[in-house]
């Protein structure tokens, strides 16, 4: 199958995917203070924070495992593959072990505080449901390495589509239960026994598409399980820059300019980022594709799935824009009832930063697709911590305007470090990647898009 079939498959599985996930942030919220009360969900909302949390434990030692396994088997070392498959499910297996250590401690601990006994929800109920979810959510740290199985394969589409319909049955079910009055304890239960369903089908699909281990067996390498750590950490830190940016800001607006200006500050940052999960299709759609060709060393076919990828980014993003700026107050003030009134200065300052934005995030992907998380994950921090002190002092002075003109600076920061670096690593010229776009729009235009525009209007 070409590559414009796959990427075509990958786009049509992405927005697939982004269609469930906002289904289920949408739908089940009414689903569930109807069944619950708005107390009682609320209640419920808190205990989920623990097992939320502990998901992060293995976000960065899979992606580090699952990254390595794809640049090795694209590059046709299948035994070197085989090696990091092997060491990968060893060390992601000592990371449940450990997790689920962890969080018997946590849960006792708890107990012993008696943390359980000032919530609405019964004791027992919430003890028991923590726990399902626990489990649930460490089980599934196993999803990202057979993830791999299926970018190596070429396969990214079926990998999106098979977790777009666990969610989409996690969502259906998660309906039917609240609808017949089912409670938290059957509703984690059923999350627990969805999740080992789904991991044992995805794991058994992954190895099917790709059985290369019938001619190599994998060994445990130090040196492998050694790397994997190390890069795991540097994933890790993707969550930490997050935290330090986005409640840092939050927490220097409250104490700054106080409550209010708190919801003005992250509402309108919550509209004009929404623009955000348009581009993340594209993201998601070209990097399996992106990761593969740079492991087979078709640099110039890498170079150009990314120049591609980022000048659909820039035009999403200067459309948002446009869209935001136009419409963007009017929407805003129906959204919020016009109960909040944010400065018209801030809400330039946060539309100029989608650009910038778009940018740096479309142009990260290259640290992920060579497996180098910490050639960002320091950028990300640093960024992070130096928006947020500009953010406090600007704010002194120039009120929500200054926290948003120190919100924005995080963006430029990264636009000005992390497109350069991309570019450096997967050897595109800077100075004549505009150039380079345009000829790969107008290539692109004249062998696939006109041909296909005419077939339509007949």
């Amino acid at each position: 199958m070409s590559l414009k079939k796959k990427l075509v498959q990958n786009g049509i599985a992405s927005t697939l995917q982004k269609a469930i996930r906002i289904l289920d942030q949408l739908l089940l919220v009414p689903f569930f203070i109807i069944a619950w009360g708005a107390s009682y969900y609320g209640e419920w909302l808190t205990l989920t924070i623990i097992p939320t949390i502990l998901g992060f434990s293995d976000l960065g030692f899979g992606s580090a495992a699952a990254n390595a396994f794809v640049l090795k088997y694209a590059s046709d070392d299948k035994q070197g593959a085989a090696n990091i498959a092997k060491s990968g499910f060893l060390a992601i297996s000592v990371m449940i072990i450990a997790s689920l250590v962890v969080s018997v401690i946590l849960i006792c601990t708890l107990i012993y505080y008696k943390v359980f006994d000032k919530s609405l929800i019964d004791k027992q109920q919430a003890i028991l449901a923590v726990f399902f979810l626990m489990v649930a959510r460490i089980l599934s740290f196993y999803q990202q390495l057979y993830e791999a199985y299926f970018r190596a394969a070429r396969k990214a589409a079926l990998s999106i589509n098979l977790q777009s319909a666990y969610s989409g049955v996690s969502l259906a079910l998660s309906m039917l239960i609240l609808m017949m009055g089912g409670g938290i304890v059957l509703f984690a239960f059923t999350n627990l026994i969805l999740t080992i369903v789904f991991i044992l089908i995805y794991a058994i699909v992954a190895k099917k598409i790709l059985p290369f281990r019938k001619k190599f067996e994998g060994k445990v390498i130090r040196s492998d399980i050694k790397s994997i750590i190390n890069k795991g950490f540097g994933y890790l830190m993707s969550p930490v820059w997050q935290a330090i940016y986005f409640q840092g800001t939050t927490f220097v607006v409250r104490i700054v300019l106080g409550p209010e200006a708190v919801a003005i500050f992250n509402t309108v940052r919550t509209v004009t980022r929404a623009i955000n999960q348009a581009y993340t299709i594209v993201i998601s759609t070209v990097i399996p594709e992106l990761q593969f060709e740079i492991g087979a060393g078709n640099m110039q076919k890498a170079r150009k799935i990314f120049r591609i990828a980022l000048s659909f980014v820039c035009l999403i993003a200067l459309f948002g824009i446009v869209l935001l700026f136009f419409f963007g107050p009017w929407f805003y003030e129906l959204w919020t009832r016009k109960a909040l009134t944010p400065p018209s200065m801030m809400w330039n300052v946060f539309i100029i930063g989608i650009y910038f934005n778009a940018v740096w995030w479309m142009s990260s992907v290259i640290f992920q697709a060579v497996n180098r998380p910490y050639d960002f994950a320091m950028a990300g921090v640093i960024s992070a911590i130096l928006s947020v002190i500009c953010s406090y002092f600007l704010a002194l002075h120039f009120g929500l305007t200054g926290a948003a003109i120190g919100s924005l600076l995080m963006d430029l920061v990264l636009f000005f470090y992390v497109l350069p670096r991309s570019c450096k690593l997967i050897g595109q010229r800077l100075n004549c990647l505009i150039i380079d776009s345009l000829n790969d729009i107008i290539e692109l235009w004249l062998n696939y898009l006109k041909p296909f525009c005419k077939k339509i209007g007949g």
